[in-house]
């Protein structure tokens, strides 16, 4: 009786395999789901394997053996240079990796794939699948998308004849001061010839020669 007690007890001790496994299962679930809701945590995991296994891959033993003369004559040189060469790679493959996330903006891009994802868990309605004939889904996406664009030129159109009006309106306002402008300075000269001041300055002028006004020099 006590053997059994002692069996059972280390049983439940060690744990219900059933139970084990069923953690198990449920830690490589959470597991999985926790790169598929951060896709940049996995792409940076991805590009971290990768560049692993290519570092493996350009082992010290492959590139003596390429370059085994050199090895030969000098190996400490050639670890050196193996090192250095190592070293050069790794960074050169990091700054391509970042200029590509860089210059394709993948981190808002994922960041962006993670949210819709998180959308579509909890909406209801039925997801989007091709019906079979290419035409009939080209046009219940195109379609929509021009019916878009065609309002959106209409607004920028209605907004542009609003525009060229007020221009208009101005432009016929500066013709209206202009020809106001115009009036008003020939009724000032037209005033000026007909009154006594001007005739008198007109004779005085009049009565003035060329002789007269350089005889004395």
């Amino acid at each position: 009786m006590e053997e059994k007690r002692g069996t059972t007890e280390d049983r439940a001790s060690a744990g219900d395999p059933s139970d084990q496994s069923a953690e198990r299962s449920s830690a490589s679930e959470n597991n999985a789901a926790d790169p598929r809701r951060n896709r940049l945590k996995l792409f940076n995991k991805v590009m971290e394997k990768s560049l692993q296994r290519l570092i493996a891959d350009a082992s010290f033993h492959r590139f003596a053996k390429t370059f085994h003369p050199f090895y030969k004559q000098n190996p400490q040189l050639t670890e050196s240079i193996h090192k250095q060469f190592i070293s050069q790679l790794q960074t050169a493959i990091q700054d391509d990796i970042a200029q590509i996330m860089e210059e394709g903006n993948l981190h808002c891009k994922l960041e962006e794939l993670d949210l819709l994802e998180a959308a579509a868990k909890e909406s209801t309605d039925p997801a989007w699948r091709p019906s079979g004939a290419p035409e009939r889904d080209l046009c219940s996406f195109v379609v929509p998308y021009y019916q878009q664009q065609r309002q959106y030129l209409r607004r920028e159109l209605k907004k542009l004849r609003k525009e060229n009006a007020a221009l208009a309106q101005r432009v016929l306002a500066g013709r209206d001061r202009i020809s106001q402008s115009e009036q008003r300075i020939a009724a000032d000269v037209a005033e000026w010839r007909v009154g006594p001041v001007s005739c008198s300055i007109l004779e005085a002028i009049g009565s003035l020669s060329p002789s007269q006004n350089f005889d004395h020099l």
